[in-house]
């Protein structure tokens, strides 16, 4: 969806790069800026799992991915007693979650999480590019009335996620665990905590008044907590370009090819991140040469001829990667004692880079609803109270889930159509 200035029309382009413009204004129109909060003074240690003063856990979070790390962080930094589970504490490597919208940035501030993006080479995104065909425009973030530092930034995954786990752990009231939690427990209708196996494989019990489920998009526990209706459209063929220039510096580029785009964008000063959108459930198959072949033939031709030949040479790499594009609309089945958030609680197609900027908005809601409770032990009041966090995330979680719909159910040749009338316009205005 890009916002072109012309005539004084605004003219909807591919949803793919509009979304981007709007996922930015979403947050800067549905959020407010608040002044940051000092860590909390006499926060209490954790020695062997056990909190200082005899008390317990106020929340366990299940799971340190982005969401999980970020939240975390984020009641630690407002008093809480934090335990967090997380299956694996090593260096993610994914191929997803490596751009951050202006929007999110502006919450990842908001949350004092920022000096996250520091040191792990980051590179700001400064707005999108749509190529076709030779032909291709620019389409900026409306940045103007913002502080300088103020832009999008894509990165390796892992190098983000570590840093905000090091500062969740650097918190003297906030507990990270190696474990996998098999179970949530319950009694009477409200859980209570959650049973997970150590890293040495004991089987134990942890309990918090609040357990807030952040296990991602292959969450075990979701169904005890929501009505999920799982989607997968379409699925990513993920490669690293190395040794060459995108043609646009500091944008992400849409390359609206067929069947469907290609999105390309810096994870590094040296790397650039390509992912090809492979429409439906099955991509071809790796171990016969079928996928090799099918980027050779197919998708080789529509790159750009500044990437082209470390397309090429990446395919003949062979460090080919692929995940499904999964969306799921939120409907949480309210339950005391529990919340999900994440890509858990909600999926969108990730081609435009809306699922981080939906989560930490969702942490600053949900930190904002938190932060006024001392106690969080009546499990039914808070239940009822927390059922105003599905409200107050629609202004920014629904603008962007909408978008990504409409980009999903577009038919390519009406994507391209837009995307062509975009790229005309855009030329001679």
């Amino acid at each position: 969806m890009a916002e072109v200035a012309g005539t004084g029309q605004l003219v909807v382009g591919v949803a793919a790069a509009s979304l981007l413009v709007a996922t930015f204004l979403a947050v800067v129109l549905g959020g407010r800026r608040r002044r940051r909060d000092p860590a909390p003074e006499g926060a209490r240690r954790v020695v062997d799992g056990q909190w200082g003063g005899g008390s317990g856990t106020d929340v366990i979070v299940v799971g340190a991915g982005v969401a999980g790390s970020a939240l975390a962080y984020t009641l630690g930094k407002d008093g809480r007693r934090v335990h967090v589970i997380e299956r694996d504490m090593t260096e993610p490597d994914r191929i997803v979650g490596e751009l951050l919208q202006p929007g999110g940035y502006l919450k990842l501030i908001e949350l004092g999480l920022e000096d996250c993006v520091q040191e792990i080479d980051a590179q700001r995104v400064i707005g999108y590019a749509l190529l076709k065909d030779g032909r291709n425009t620019k389409l900026s973030y409306p940045l103007e009335k913002f502080h300088s530092d103020v832009a999008g930034r894509s990165f390796h995954n892992g190098r983000f996620i570590q840093k905000m786990r090091q500062k969740a752990a650097s918190l003297p009231n906030v507990q990270l665990e190696q474990g996998t939690v098999t179970s949530l427990l319950e009694e009477g209708g409200t859980v209570k905590g959650v049973q997970y196996k150590t890293k040495s494989g004991e089987e134990l019990k942890a309990y918090a008044p609040l357990t807030i489920v952040c296990d991602g998009c292959f969450s075990n526990l979701r169904r005890a907590l929501c009505s999920p209706k799982v989607d997968v459209p379409s699925c990513f063929v993920g490669l690293v370009l190395e040794n060459c220039q995108l043609p646009h510096p500091n944008h992400g580029h849409v390359i609206l090819a067929n069947p469907s785009p290609i999105l390309c964008y810096p994870i590094s000063s040296t790397e650039i991140r390509c992912l090809v959108d492979v429409p439906g459930q099955k991509v071809p198959s790796m171990a016969s040469g079928e996928m090799a072949s099918y980027l050779k033939t197919v998708v080789a031709p529509q790159i750009p001829p500044e990437l082209y030949g470390s397309f090429i040479a990446a395919i003949d790499k062979g460090n080919i990667r692929t995940m499904p594009n999964r969306s799921m609309p939120a409907a949480p089945l309210p339950t005391p004692g529990a919340l999900l958030m994440g890509d858990a609680f909600n999926m969108r197609h990730p081609l435009t880079g809306g699922g981080m900027t939906v989560a930490f908005s969702d942490i600053v809601v949900l930190r904002n609803l938190l932060k006024p409770l001392r106690n969080l032990h009546d499990a039914s009041s808070l239940c009822k109270y927390l059922e105003s966090f599905y409200t107050l995330r629609k202004p920014v979680a629904s603008t962007i889930n909408t978008w990504l719909v409409r980009y999903t159910k577009s038919s390519v040749p009406q994507l391209t159509r837009l995307g062509m009338r975009c790229v005309k316009l855009a030329s001679i205005t």
